[in-house]
């Protein structure tokens, strides 16, 4: 049942999987209008759009595009989109959330038939998990697409400061995501933005599937975890909502564990 009546929209970038679309899910749900950019293979897409037409059934505001929303053109699309035929009158963006997972996850050494890392490899990492949440955010704000108090969220992982097996791209991309999230925080204070990230737990998604060894990473996930289960994407997208909230209005600059407690063990 929808419940909030706030004019504000919430852009997700990247939720079309995982926890970007359960937070697609979550604030369809209590009334936001929803804006969506993913980018997907033609062969996902049937079931993809069967997920926003479901929303769209039970009376959700949900607008979507398939398109690569890292780069310059990409972007421009989008927003001309959100500038145009998507935002009504009156309508701003309340709340962004930046959940694109896009990077390369190799060794730094020479394995049995496996390629090693390269600084390339660490630009184009950097570029999509960190950089672009900050070209991202400031051209919003320069075409004054974001509302008062806007809520401006990225998702980080543990992998920023623990090791994990090939995830020397990731987890720097995601150390230069969280000190950027602090400096935009700090800076943009003065304009009524808030700058967030939130650290989810082990979540079983495509993208945790992907790291090698997932299996048994999981696997130590369930026995680590205090609360005695994985963190699953609605944990997530719950958290994401309470951070759009007027009332979180004095949170910024902080890194927040959706976790039940896992990085304290």
């Amino acid at each position: 049942m929808l419940q909030d009546t706030s004019k504000d929209w919430a852009l997700i970038l990247g939720g079309s999987k995982g926890l970007g679309m359960a937070a697609v899910k979550k604030l369809a749900g209590v009334g936001f209008p929803v804006a969506v950019a993913h980018r997907d293979p033609r062969k996902d897409l049937d079931a993809i759009h069967g997920e926003f037409e479901d929303l769209k059934a039970k009376g959700a505001r949900v607008r979507h595009m398939n398109c690569d929303a890292i780069g310059r053109e990409g972007r421009s699309r989008i927003q001309e989109a959100l500038s145009g035929e998507w935002l009504g009158p009156g309508e701003k963006l309340g709340l962004v959330v930046y959940s694109i997972a896009r990077g390369n996850l190799k060794p730094m050494s020479v394995e049995a038939g496996e390629a090693v890392l390269t600084g390339r490899d660490l630009e184009i990492t950097a570029e999509a998990m960190a950089f672009a949440f900050y070209d991202w955010a400031r051209e919003l704000k320069e075409l004054g697409l974001l509302s008062d108090n806007a809520s401006l969220l990225a998702l980080t992982s543990e992998g920023s400061r623990r090791i994990l097996p090939a995830y020397g791209a990731v987890g720097a991309a995601k150390a230069a995501l969280e000190s950027l999230v602090r400096q935009m925080a700090v800076e943009w204070a003065g304009e009524g933005i808030r700058v967030n990230c939130i650290q989810a737990g082990v979540t079983d998604t495509d993208s945790v599937r992907r790291i090698p060894g997932s299996g048994e990473l999981l696997e130590h996930a369930v026995r680590r975890n205090p609360s005695g289960r994985l963190t699953q994407p609605g944990d997530v997208a719950d958290a994401i909502y309470l951070l759009s909230r007027p009332e979180a209005a004095w949170i910024t600059g902080n890194i927040i564990c959706a976790d039940g407690g896992e990085r304290l063990c």
